[in-house]
């Protein structure tokens, strides 16, 4: 028996080193978050169009950044194996990137959440929750280490509570829409990997393609005899 997915893989292990680091500069100098955290008075006012991407790499505290590398290692192990490390990192990116647009754009109705600074790899970690519930929906998921439950309705269960928690949320440092984005950021761009629109026009042209090429080419069966070599050596083509 063994607990958790085994070793951390390349990218998992980047990301969580980068996370660690940022942690402990951020809290020698504070300052670190208010330039790097996702602000979005300094996004629209400042144009500061690195925030969206930097806020991934910045805890509140201790359990903040304990729980979410915890969850990265156990549930975003075996999709890098499976997907890839190039794979894996962009989508990681792309829904971090996409749960702090999503925090962007609600925070044009909030001023709460306009002038808050959010941190956190909540957003993507949500994102891979969400994979994790589409891929493996009926794998047991351990809610508090003690009560098995099905991966799709642990998914539902938080992506619930996140839903909830950012109808009241009025900003903080850790935004319960980012953690809504990654879900809705995740699913959207997985769903569009599956029914991408012109895979079968592109699969066509490729088959037209290989049709076309092939009729250039005669294939003639090999061999040699044993008889008349000399004669059936310009058979030898294939």
């Amino acid at each position: 028996m063994s607990f958790g997915p085994g070793a951390l893989t390349p990218v998992i292990k980047m990301l969580v080193i980068t996370n660690v680091v940022m942690f402990v500069l951020s809290k020698m100098a504070p300052v670190i978050t208010l330039q790097l955290g996702l602000v979005p008075a300094a996004v629209f006012g400042s144009l500061a169009i690195w925030q969206p991407v930097t806020y991934l790499f910045l805890h509140g505290d201790v359990m903040h950044i304990l729980f979410n590398m915890l969850a990265l290692w156990m549930f975003g192990t075996e999709f890098e194996r499976m997907w890839g490390s190039r794979f894996f990192a962009k989508y990681y990116f792309v829904t971090g990137i996409g749960a702090g647009v999503v925090t962007l754009g609600v925070s044009l109705w909030s001023d709460s959440i306009y002038y808050a600074v959010t941190i956190g790899a909540s957003g993507a970690i949500y994102g891979i929750l969400l994979a994790y519930g589409m891929y493996f929906p009926n794998r047991p998921i351990y809610l508090y280490f003690i009560f098995p439950i099905p991966a799709k309705y642990f998914v539902m269960l938080i992506g619930g509570i996140a839903f909830l928690s950012s109808m009241g949320s009025s900003g903080g440092p850790v935004a319960h829409w980012a953690h809504l984005g990654g879900f809705v950021v995740g699913y959207v761009y997985l769903k569009s990997l599956r029914t991408r629109p012109f895979d079968e026009i592109k699969y066509r042209w490729l088959k037209w393609k290989m049709q076309r090429a092939r009729s250039k080419f005669d294939v003639h069966r090999g061999g040699r005899s044993d008889d008349d070599w000399k004669s059936d050596w310009k058979k030898h083509i294939h």
